[in-house]
Protein backbone atom coordinates (compact mmCIF):
# COMPACT_ATOMS: atom_id res chain seq x y z
CA UNK A 1 0.00 0.00 0.00
CA UNK A 2 1.40 3.37 -1.06
CA UNK A 3 0.30 6.91 -0.31
CA UNK A 4 0.42 10.02 -2.50
CA UNK A 5 3.49 12.17 -1.90
CA UNK A 6 1.39 14.74 -0.03
CA UNK A 7 0.15 12.21 2.54
CA UNK A 8 1.95 10.40 5.36
CA UNK A 9 1.07 6.90 6.47
CA UNK A 10 1.59 5.66 10.00
CA UNK A 11 2.31 2.00 10.61
CA UNK A 12 -1.06 0.33 11.22
CA UNK A 13 -0.18 -1.15 14.62
CA UNK A 14 1.21 2.22 15.77
CA UNK A 15 -1.95 3.97 14.60
CA UNK A 16 -4.13 1.54 16.57
CA UNK A 17 -1.93 2.06 19.61
CA UNK A 18 -2.53 5.84 19.58
CA UNK A 19 -6.09 6.14 18.26
CA UNK A 20 -9.48 4.47 18.65
CA UNK A 21 -11.03 3.78 15.21
CA UNK A 22 -14.78 4.05 14.67
CA UNK A 23 -16.46 2.65 11.57
CA UNK A 24 -19.76 3.25 9.82
CA UNK A 25 -20.84 1.19 6.81
CA UNK A 26 -23.53 1.94 4.26
CA UNK A 27 -24.34 -1.01 2.01
CA UNK A 28 -26.44 -0.69 -1.13
CA UNK A 29 -28.01 -3.83 -2.57
CA UNK A 30 -29.77 -3.95 -5.93
CA UNK A 31 -33.02 -5.87 -5.52
CA UNK A 32 -33.68 -8.69 -7.97
CA UNK A 33 -37.09 -7.52 -9.16
CA UNK A 34 -38.25 -7.93 -12.75
CA UNK A 35 -38.89 -4.21 -13.21
CA UNK A 36 -37.55 -0.99 -11.76
CA UNK A 37 -38.50 0.70 -8.51
CA UNK A 38 -41.04 3.18 -9.85
CA UNK A 39 -41.82 2.18 -13.44
CA UNK A 40 -42.30 -0.82 -15.72
CA UNK A 41 -38.90 -0.71 -17.43
CA UNK A 42 -37.16 -4.09 -17.25
CA UNK A 43 -34.25 -4.57 -14.90
CA UNK A 44 -31.44 -5.91 -17.07
CA UNK A 45 -27.66 -6.26 -17.08
CA UNK A 46 -25.43 -5.88 -20.10
CA UNK A 47 -28.07 -4.63 -22.54
CA UNK A 48 -27.27 -1.95 -25.10
CA UNK A 49 -27.14 1.49 -23.44
CA UNK A 50 -30.41 3.36 -22.97
CA UNK A 51 -32.68 0.52 -24.08
CA UNK A 52 -34.20 -0.49 -20.70
CA UNK A 53 -35.89 2.86 -20.10
CA UNK A 54 -39.28 4.56 -19.91
CA UNK A 55 -40.26 8.22 -19.50
CA UNK A 56 -40.11 7.65 -15.71
CA UNK A 57 -36.53 6.32 -15.98
CA UNK A 58 -35.60 9.49 -17.87
CA UNK A 59 -37.44 11.85 -15.54
CA UNK A 60 -39.50 13.33 -18.35
CA UNK A 61 -42.12 15.95 -17.45
CA UNK A 62 -45.48 14.49 -16.51
CA UNK A 63 -44.15 10.92 -16.00
CA UNK A 64 -45.51 9.68 -12.67
CA UNK A 65 -43.90 6.98 -10.51
CA UNK A 66 -45.65 3.92 -9.06
CA UNK A 67 -44.07 1.89 -6.22
CA UNK A 68 -42.93 -1.66 -7.06
CA UNK A 69 -44.74 -3.91 -4.57
CA UNK A 70 -42.17 -6.71 -4.84
CA UNK A 71 -39.40 -4.26 -3.97
CA UNK A 72 -41.30 -3.32 -0.81
CA UNK A 73 -41.62 -7.01 0.11
CA UNK A 74 -37.88 -7.56 -0.47
CA UNK A 75 -37.06 -4.53 1.70
CA UNK A 76 -39.18 -5.98 4.51
CA UNK A 77 -37.43 -9.35 4.11
CA UNK A 78 -34.08 -7.63 4.54
CA UNK A 79 -35.28 -5.68 7.56
CA UNK A 80 -36.63 -8.80 9.27
CA UNK A 81 -33.43 -10.75 8.55
CA UNK A 82 -31.49 -7.92 10.23
CA UNK A 83 -33.68 -7.98 13.34
CA UNK A 84 -35.15 -4.57 12.50
CA UNK A 85 -38.45 -3.00 13.45
CA UNK A 86 -40.70 -2.64 10.40
CA UNK A 87 -42.44 0.72 10.12
CA UNK A 88 -46.22 0.72 10.23
CA UNK A 89 -46.11 3.58 7.76
CA UNK A 90 -43.24 5.19 5.87
CA UNK A 91 -42.84 7.53 2.96
CA UNK A 92 -40.50 8.47 0.14
CA UNK A 93 -38.61 11.72 -0.10
CA UNK A 94 -36.79 13.68 -2.76
CA UNK A 95 -33.04 13.91 -2.23
CA UNK A 96 -32.07 16.92 -4.30
CA UNK A 97 -28.75 17.11 -6.06
CA UNK A 98 -27.51 17.42 -9.60
CA UNK A 99 -25.65 14.64 -11.31
CA UNK A 100 -25.91 13.90 -15.04
CA UNK A 101 -26.83 10.26 -14.33
CA UNK A 102 -29.86 11.34 -12.24
CA UNK A 103 -32.07 12.87 -14.93
CA UNK A 104 -34.74 14.22 -12.52
CA UNK A 105 -32.13 16.24 -10.56
CA UNK A 106 -33.29 14.39 -7.45
CA UNK A 107 -33.15 10.82 -6.22
CA UNK A 108 -36.32 9.24 -4.84
CA UNK A 109 -35.25 7.81 -1.50
CA UNK A 110 -36.40 7.62 2.12
CA UNK A 111 -35.16 10.04 4.76
CA UNK A 112 -36.89 10.50 8.12
CA UNK A 113 -39.28 7.57 7.69
CA UNK A 114 -37.39 4.43 6.57
CA UNK A 115 -39.18 1.12 6.14
CA UNK A 116 -36.90 -0.68 8.66
CA UNK A 117 -34.92 0.60 11.64
CA UNK A 118 -33.16 -0.33 14.92
CA UNK A 119 -31.73 -3.75 14.05
CA UNK A 120 -28.50 -5.63 14.46
CA UNK A 121 -26.41 -8.34 12.86
CA UNK A 122 -24.06 -10.68 14.70
CA UNK A 123 -21.06 -11.48 12.54
CA UNK A 124 -18.59 -14.29 13.17
CA UNK A 125 -14.90 -13.48 12.71
CA UNK A 126 -12.25 -15.91 11.48
CA UNK A 127 -11.31 -17.07 14.98
CA UNK A 128 -14.93 -17.68 15.98
CA UNK A 129 -15.43 -14.45 17.94
CA UNK A 130 -18.89 -12.92 17.39
CA UNK A 131 -19.15 -9.14 16.96
CA UNK A 132 -22.51 -7.35 16.98
CA UNK A 133 -23.05 -4.55 14.45
CA UNK A 134 -25.97 -2.25 15.29
CA UNK A 135 -28.18 -1.26 12.33
CA UNK A 136 -29.64 2.24 12.33
CA UNK A 137 -31.91 1.87 9.29
CA UNK A 138 -32.64 0.10 6.03
CA UNK A 139 -34.44 2.26 3.50
CA UNK A 140 -35.67 1.98 -0.08
CA UNK A 141 -34.45 4.12 -2.95
CA UNK A 142 -33.61 4.03 -6.63
CA UNK A 143 -30.25 3.67 -8.33
CA UNK A 144 -28.69 6.27 -10.59
CA UNK A 145 -27.58 5.76 -14.17
CA UNK A 146 -24.00 5.12 -15.19
CA UNK A 147 -21.44 7.64 -16.46
CA UNK A 148 -18.64 6.56 -18.78
CA UNK A 149 -15.80 9.07 -19.10
CA UNK A 150 -13.94 8.64 -22.37
CA UNK A 151 -10.28 9.57 -22.68
CA UNK A 152 -7.75 10.34 -19.97
CA UNK A 153 -7.69 8.10 -16.88
CA UNK A 154 -11.33 7.05 -17.07
CA UNK A 155 -12.37 9.64 -14.48
CA UNK A 156 -14.17 12.86 -15.30
CA UNK A 157 -11.01 14.91 -14.75
CA UNK A 158 -9.12 14.96 -18.03
CA UNK A 159 -11.79 13.09 -20.00
CA UNK A 160 -12.51 14.16 -23.58
CA UNK A 161 -16.24 13.62 -23.15
CA UNK A 162 -18.71 11.62 -21.05
CA UNK A 163 -21.55 9.23 -21.96
CA UNK A 164 -24.59 8.46 -19.83
CA UNK A 165 -26.47 5.13 -19.78
CA UNK A 166 -29.87 5.28 -18.04
CA UNK A 167 -30.51 1.53 -18.04
CA UNK A 168 -29.58 1.39 -14.35
CA UNK A 169 -31.53 4.53 -13.44
CA UNK A 170 -34.47 3.53 -11.28
CA UNK A 171 -33.31 0.02 -10.34
CA UNK A 172 -34.59 -0.65 -6.79
CA UNK A 173 -32.08 -0.43 -3.98
CA UNK A 174 -32.12 -0.96 -0.25
CA UNK A 175 -29.49 0.98 1.66
CA UNK A 176 -28.49 -0.44 5.05
CA UNK A 177 -26.85 2.05 7.40
CA UNK A 178 -25.08 1.05 10.59
CA UNK A 179 -24.86 3.00 13.78
CA UNK A 180 -21.26 4.01 14.66
CA UNK A 181 -19.35 0.74 15.05
CA UNK A 182 -17.19 1.19 18.14
CA UNK A 183 -14.85 -1.10 20.01
CA UNK A 184 -13.33 -2.58 16.85
CA UNK A 185 -9.69 -1.94 17.80
CA UNK A 186 -7.16 -3.56 15.52
CA UNK A 187 -9.82 -5.83 14.05
CA UNK A 188 -11.67 -3.03 12.30
CA UNK A 189 -10.74 -4.12 8.76
CA UNK A 190 -11.70 -7.74 9.49
CA UNK A 191 -14.99 -6.70 11.09
CA UNK A 192 -15.92 -4.53 8.11
CA UNK A 193 -15.19 -7.37 5.71
CA UNK A 194 -17.08 -9.95 7.79
CA UNK A 195 -20.10 -7.66 8.13
CA UNK A 196 -20.48 -7.02 4.40
CA UNK A 197 -19.85 -10.72 3.70
CA UNK A 198 -22.61 -11.68 6.15
CA UNK A 199 -24.97 -9.20 4.47
CA UNK A 200 -24.18 -10.66 1.06
CA UNK A 201 -25.02 -14.14 2.36
CA UNK A 202 -28.34 -12.87 3.75
CA UNK A 203 -29.27 -11.21 0.46
CA UNK A 204 -28.71 -14.48 -1.35
CA UNK A 205 -30.41 -16.66 1.26
CA UNK A 206 -33.54 -14.51 1.34
CA UNK A 207 -33.71 -14.38 -2.46
CA UNK A 208 -33.80 -10.59 -2.70
CA UNK A 209 -30.73 -10.26 -4.93
CA UNK A 210 -28.09 -12.24 -6.79
CA UNK A 211 -25.68 -10.10 -4.73
CA UNK A 212 -22.88 -10.36 -7.30
CA UNK A 213 -20.35 -7.80 -6.17
CA UNK A 214 -18.44 -7.90 -9.45
CA UNK A 215 -21.61 -6.62 -11.16
CA UNK A 216 -22.17 -3.91 -8.59
CA UNK A 217 -25.23 -5.64 -7.09
CA UNK A 218 -23.69 -4.94 -3.68
CA UNK A 219 -21.66 -1.81 -3.00
CA UNK A 220 -20.30 -0.55 0.30
CA UNK A 221 -19.47 2.98 1.43
CA UNK A 222 -16.92 2.75 4.25
CA UNK A 223 -16.81 5.51 6.87
CA UNK A 224 -13.74 5.74 9.10
CA UNK A 225 -12.85 8.17 11.88
CA UNK A 226 -10.26 8.25 14.64
CA UNK A 227 -10.40 9.60 18.17
CA UNK A 228 -7.74 9.68 20.88
CA UNK A 229 -9.61 7.30 23.20
CA UNK A 230 -12.91 5.43 23.45
CA UNK A 231 -14.15 8.10 25.88
CA UNK A 232 -13.53 10.98 23.45
CA UNK A 233 -16.17 12.39 21.07
CA UNK A 234 -16.32 10.88 17.60
CA UNK A 235 -13.74 12.19 15.16
CA UNK A 236 -14.34 13.60 11.67
CA UNK A 237 -15.15 10.81 9.25
CA UNK A 238 -14.28 10.13 5.66
CA UNK A 239 -16.46 8.04 3.37
CA UNK A 240 -14.77 5.78 0.83
CA UNK A 241 -17.40 5.25 -1.86
CA UNK A 242 -18.59 2.20 -3.80
CA UNK A 243 -16.12 -0.42 -2.59
CA UNK A 244 -17.24 -3.66 -4.21
CA UNK A 245 -15.04 -6.51 -3.02
CA UNK A 246 -14.37 -7.97 0.43
CA UNK A 247 -10.62 -7.62 0.01
CA UNK A 248 -10.96 -3.97 -1.00
CA UNK A 249 -13.20 -3.25 2.02
CA UNK A 250 -10.54 -4.59 4.37
CA UNK A 251 -7.75 -2.71 2.64
CA UNK A 252 -9.70 0.56 2.49
CA UNK A 253 -10.29 0.53 6.26
CA UNK A 254 -6.65 -0.28 6.96
CA UNK A 255 -5.42 2.49 4.66
CA UNK A 256 -7.73 5.16 6.04
CA UNK A 257 -6.71 4.37 9.62
CA UNK A 258 -3.02 4.70 8.69
CA UNK A 259 -3.60 7.83 6.61
CA UNK A 260 -5.75 9.65 9.16
CA UNK A 261 -3.28 8.81 11.93
CA UNK A 262 -0.52 10.36 9.83
CA UNK A 263 -2.55 13.52 9.31
CA UNK A 264 -3.43 13.85 13.00
CA UNK A 265 0.15 13.11 14.11
CA UNK A 266 1.33 15.93 11.86
CA UNK A 267 -1.06 18.43 13.46
CA UNK A 268 -3.47 18.40 10.53
CA UNK A 269 -7.23 18.02 10.50
CA UNK A 270 -9.37 15.41 8.83
CA UNK A 271 -11.67 16.75 6.13
CA UNK A 272 -15.17 15.33 5.99
CA UNK A 273 -15.14 14.13 2.40
CA UNK A 274 -15.82 11.27 0.07
CA UNK A 275 -12.82 9.29 -1.14
CA UNK A 276 -12.11 6.82 -3.95
CA UNK A 277 -10.40 3.46 -3.40
CA UNK A 278 -7.66 2.39 -5.83
CA UNK A 279 -7.28 -1.37 -6.13
CA UNK A 280 -3.80 -1.22 -7.71
CA UNK A 281 -2.21 0.71 -4.84
CA UNK A 282 -4.62 -0.24 -2.01
CA UNK A 283 -4.97 3.49 -1.31
CA UNK A 284 -7.70 6.12 -1.27
CA UNK A 285 -7.77 9.57 -2.80
CA UNK A 286 -9.85 12.66 -2.14
CA UNK A 287 -13.19 12.98 -3.92
CA UNK A 288 -15.44 15.83 -2.85
CA UNK A 289 -16.40 17.53 0.39
CA UNK A 290 -19.07 15.33 2.02
CA UNK A 291 -22.53 16.83 2.20
CA UNK A 292 -24.68 16.58 5.31
CA UNK A 293 -28.33 15.57 5.12
CA UNK A 294 -29.58 19.17 5.22
CA UNK A 295 -27.55 19.95 2.10
CA UNK A 296 -29.76 17.62 0.07
CA UNK A 297 -32.94 19.59 0.93
CA UNK A 298 -35.01 16.48 1.55
CA UNK A 299 -38.77 16.91 1.33
CA UNK A 300 -41.63 14.41 1.01
CA UNK A 301 -42.21 12.99 -2.48
CA UNK A 302 -45.59 14.47 -3.53
CA UNK A 303 -46.23 11.92 -6.30
CA UNK A 304 -46.13 8.82 -4.05
CA UNK A 305 -48.49 7.84 -1.26
CA UNK A 306 -47.06 6.54 2.04
CA UNK A 307 -46.25 2.82 2.25
CA UNK A 308 -48.18 1.15 5.09
CA UNK A 309 -47.47 -2.60 5.26
CA UNK A 310 -50.10 -4.36 7.35
CA UNK A 311 -48.92 -6.29 10.40
CA UNK A 312 -50.48 -9.42 8.91
CA UNK A 313 -48.43 -9.07 5.75
CA UNK A 314 -45.23 -8.45 7.71
CA UNK A 315 -45.82 -11.59 9.76
CA UNK A 316 -46.52 -13.59 6.59
CA UNK A 317 -43.18 -12.43 5.21
CA UNK A 318 -41.47 -13.29 8.51
CA UNK A 319 -42.95 -16.79 8.42
CA UNK A 320 -41.79 -17.27 4.83
CA UNK A 321 -38.15 -16.37 5.51
CA UNK A 322 -35.77 -19.26 4.79
CA UNK A 323 -33.24 -20.55 7.26
CA UNK A 324 -30.76 -17.71 7.67
CA UNK A 325 -27.06 -18.32 6.98
CA UNK A 326 -25.81 -18.34 10.59
CA UNK A 327 -28.48 -20.83 11.72
CA UNK A 328 -27.96 -22.96 8.64
CA UNK A 329 -24.22 -23.17 9.20
CA UNK A 330 -24.68 -24.37 12.76
CA UNK A 331 -27.07 -27.07 11.55
CA UNK A 332 -24.71 -28.16 8.78
CA UNK A 333 -21.79 -28.29 11.20
CA UNK A 334 -23.69 -30.73 13.39
CA UNK A 335 -24.85 -32.82 10.43
CA UNK A 336 -21.36 -33.02 8.95
CA UNK A 337 -19.64 -33.66 12.27
CA UNK A 338 -16.95 -31.01 11.82
CA UNK A 339 -15.18 -28.99 14.48
CA UNK A 340 -15.50 -25.22 14.90
CA UNK A 341 -12.11 -24.55 13.21
CA UNK A 342 -13.01 -26.88 10.33
CA UNK A 343 -16.33 -25.11 9.82
CA UNK A 344 -14.65 -21.70 9.88
CA UNK A 345 -12.19 -22.94 7.26
CA UNK A 346 -15.12 -23.97 5.05
CA UNK A 347 -16.80 -20.60 5.52
CA UNK A 348 -13.63 -18.58 4.93
CA UNK A 349 -12.92 -20.58 1.76
CA UNK A 350 -16.45 -19.98 0.45
CA UNK A 351 -16.97 -23.75 0.32
CA UNK A 352 -20.06 -24.25 2.49
CA UNK A 353 -22.63 -24.17 -0.29
CA UNK A 354 -20.37 -26.17 -2.62
CA UNK A 355 -19.92 -28.93 -0.04
CA UNK A 356 -23.64 -28.98 0.70
CA UNK A 357 -24.50 -29.31 -3.00
CA UNK A 358 -21.88 -32.05 -3.45
CA UNK A 359 -23.41 -34.04 -0.59
CA UNK A 360 -26.80 -33.61 -2.26
CA UNK A 361 -25.21 -35.06 -5.41
CA UNK A 362 -24.37 -38.29 -3.56
CA UNK A 363 -21.00 -37.78 -1.87
CA UNK A 364 -20.39 -38.23 1.84
CA UNK A 365 -19.69 -35.11 3.92
CA UNK A 366 -16.07 -36.20 4.43
CA UNK A 367 -15.50 -36.83 0.72
CA UNK A 368 -17.11 -33.54 -0.31
CA UNK A 369 -14.95 -31.61 2.16
CA UNK A 370 -11.85 -33.48 1.00
CA UNK A 371 -12.32 -32.47 -2.63
CA UNK A 372 -13.26 -28.83 -2.12
CA UNK A 373 -10.80 -28.08 0.68
CA UNK A 374 -7.98 -30.14 -0.83
CA UNK A 375 -7.38 -30.51 -4.56
CA UNK A 376 -9.86 -27.85 -5.66
CA UNK A 377 -8.82 -25.31 -3.05
CA UNK A 378 -5.19 -25.64 -4.17
CA UNK A 379 -6.22 -25.25 -7.80
CA UNK A 380 -8.26 -22.11 -7.04
CA UNK A 381 -5.36 -20.58 -5.12
CA UNK A 382 -2.87 -21.36 -7.89
CA UNK A 383 -5.21 -19.92 -10.53
CA UNK A 384 -6.02 -16.86 -8.43
CA UNK A 385 -9.81 -17.40 -8.61
CA UNK A 386 -12.60 -17.98 -6.11
CA UNK A 387 -13.50 -21.59 -5.39
CA UNK A 388 -16.98 -21.12 -6.84
CA UNK A 389 -15.53 -19.80 -10.09
CA UNK A 390 -13.63 -23.01 -10.92
CA UNK A 391 -15.02 -24.77 -14.04
CA UNK A 392 -16.42 -27.71 -12.08
CA UNK A 393 -19.82 -28.25 -10.46
CA UNK A 394 -20.81 -30.00 -7.24
CA UNK A 395 -22.73 -32.51 -9.38
CA UNK A 396 -19.51 -33.42 -11.19
CA UNK A 397 -17.63 -33.85 -7.91
CA UNK A 398 -20.46 -36.05 -6.65
CA UNK A 399 -20.22 -38.17 -9.81
CA UNK A 400 -16.45 -38.41 -9.44
CA UNK A 401 -16.74 -39.60 -5.84
CA UNK A 402 -19.31 -42.21 -6.88
CA UNK A 403 -16.74 -43.65 -9.31
CA UNK A 404 -14.28 -43.88 -6.40
CA UNK A 405 -16.85 -45.41 -4.07
CA UNK A 406 -17.76 -48.01 -6.71
CA UNK A 407 -14.14 -49.06 -7.02
CA UNK A 408 -13.80 -47.86 -10.60
CA UNK A 409 -11.24 -45.19 -9.68
CA UNK A 410 -8.56 -44.91 -7.04
CA UNK A 411 -7.45 -41.57 -5.62
CA UNK A 412 -4.64 -41.12 -8.15
CA UNK A 413 -6.89 -41.83 -11.11
CA UNK A 414 -9.64 -39.65 -9.64
CA UNK A 415 -7.25 -36.68 -9.56
CA UNK A 416 -6.46 -37.28 -13.23
CA UNK A 417 -10.17 -37.34 -14.02
CA UNK A 418 -10.68 -34.11 -12.06
CA UNK A 419 -7.93 -32.46 -14.09
CA UNK A 420 -9.82 -33.47 -17.21
CA UNK A 421 -13.05 -31.97 -15.87
CA UNK A 422 -11.26 -28.70 -15.07
CA UNK A 423 -9.80 -28.71 -18.59
CA UNK A 424 -13.30 -28.94 -20.05
CA UNK A 425 -13.02 -32.48 -21.41
CA UNK A 426 -16.49 -33.48 -20.21
CA UNK A 427 -18.09 -35.31 -17.31
CA UNK A 428 -16.10 -37.70 -15.08
CA UNK A 429 -17.72 -40.72 -16.78
CA UNK A 430 -16.84 -39.37 -20.24
CA UNK A 431 -13.24 -38.71 -19.21
CA UNK A 432 -12.82 -42.20 -17.69
CA UNK A 433 -13.98 -43.73 -20.98
CA UNK A 434 -11.98 -41.41 -23.25
CA UNK A 435 -8.73 -41.71 -21.31
CA UNK A 436 -9.14 -45.36 -20.32
CA UNK A 437 -8.50 -44.56 -16.68
CA UNK A 438 -10.66 -47.17 -14.96
CA UNK A 439 -9.12 -49.30 -12.22
CA UNK A 440 -7.92 -52.73 -13.40
CA UNK A 441 -10.15 -55.12 -11.47
CA UNK A 442 -9.73 -58.24 -13.57
CA UNK A 443 -8.15 -60.83 -11.25
CA UNK A 444 -6.33 -62.56 -14.09
CA UNK A 445 -4.73 -59.32 -15.25
CA UNK A 446 -3.73 -58.39 -11.71
CA UNK A 447 -2.21 -61.82 -11.02
CA UNK A 448 -0.23 -61.67 -14.25
CA UNK A 449 1.12 -58.24 -13.37
CA UNK A 450 2.11 -59.47 -9.91
CA UNK A 451 3.78 -62.59 -11.35
CA UNK A 452 5.83 -60.43 -13.73
CA UNK A 453 6.91 -58.10 -10.91
CA UNK A 454 7.85 -61.01 -8.60
CA UNK A 455 9.87 -62.68 -11.34
CA UNK A 456 11.74 -59.44 -11.98
CA UNK A 457 12.56 -58.94 -8.28
CA UNK A 458 13.59 -62.32 -6.73
CA UNK A 459 15.61 -60.61 -3.99
CA UNK A 460 12.54 -58.74 -2.82
CA UNK A 461 10.53 -61.97 -2.78
CA UNK A 462 13.14 -63.54 -0.46
CA UNK A 463 12.90 -60.55 1.90
CA UNK A 464 9.13 -60.90 2.05
CA UNK A 465 9.39 -64.63 2.77
CA UNK A 466 11.97 -63.82 5.42
CA UNK A 467 9.45 -61.72 7.29
CA UNK A 468 10.22 -58.24 5.91
CA UNK A 469 6.68 -57.67 4.66
CA UNK A 470 7.31 -53.96 4.19
CA UNK A 471 9.48 -54.92 1.23
CA UNK A 472 6.25 -55.74 -0.61
CA UNK A 473 5.93 -52.00 -1.28
CA UNK A 474 8.53 -52.32 -4.03
CA UNK A 475 6.46 -54.98 -5.80
CA UNK A 476 3.28 -52.95 -5.36
CA UNK A 477 5.05 -49.97 -6.94
CA UNK A 478 6.22 -52.08 -9.87
CA UNK A 479 2.68 -53.37 -10.49
CA UNK A 480 1.20 -49.90 -10.26
CA UNK A 481 3.75 -48.63 -12.75
CA UNK A 482 3.02 -51.52 -15.13
CA UNK A 483 -0.72 -50.81 -14.95
CA UNK A 484 -0.29 -47.00 -15.22
CA UNK A 485 -1.60 -46.60 -11.69
CA UNK A 486 -4.86 -48.32 -12.56
CA UNK A 487 -4.54 -51.35 -10.29
CA UNK A 488 -6.24 -51.64 -6.92
CA UNK A 489 -3.20 -51.26 -4.66
CA UNK A 490 -4.89 -53.03 -1.74
CA UNK A 491 -5.79 -56.06 -3.82
CA UNK A 492 -2.31 -56.08 -5.39
CA UNK A 493 -0.72 -56.31 -1.94
CA UNK A 494 -3.00 -59.21 -0.99
CA UNK A 495 -2.01 -61.14 -4.13
CA UNK A 496 1.69 -60.48 -3.47
CA UNK A 497 1.40 -61.86 0.06
CA UNK A 498 -0.42 -64.95 -1.19
CA UNK A 499 2.10 -65.69 -3.95
CA UNK A 500 5.13 -64.98 -1.77
CA UNK A 501 3.78 -67.28 0.91
CA UNK A 502 3.99 -64.58 3.54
Amino acid sequence: MTAPASETLVDYDEAIGRYDPVLGIEVHVELGTVTKMFDGAPQTFGDAPNTAITPVSLGLPGALPVVNGTAVEYAIRIGLALNCEIAETCRFARKNYFYPDVPKNFQTSQYDEPIAFDGYLDVELEDGEVFRVEIERAHMEEDAGKNTHVGGSGRIQGAEYSLVDYNRAGIPLVEIVTKPITGVGARGPEIARAYVSALRDIFRATGVSEARMERGNVRADINVSLRPSPEAPLGTRTETKNVNSFRSIERAVRYEISRQAGTLDGGGTIIQETRHFHEDTASTSSGRVKSDAEDYRYFPEPDLVPVAPSREWVEEIRASLPELPAVRRKRLQEEWGVSDPEMRDLINAGATELVEATIAAGASAAAARKWWMGELSRTAKNDGVALEDLPVTPAQIGELQQLVDNGRLNDKLARQVLAGVLAGEGSPEEIVTARGLEVVSDEGALEQAVDDALAANPDVVEKIRGGKVQAAGAIVGAVMKATRGQADAGRVREIIMEKAGA
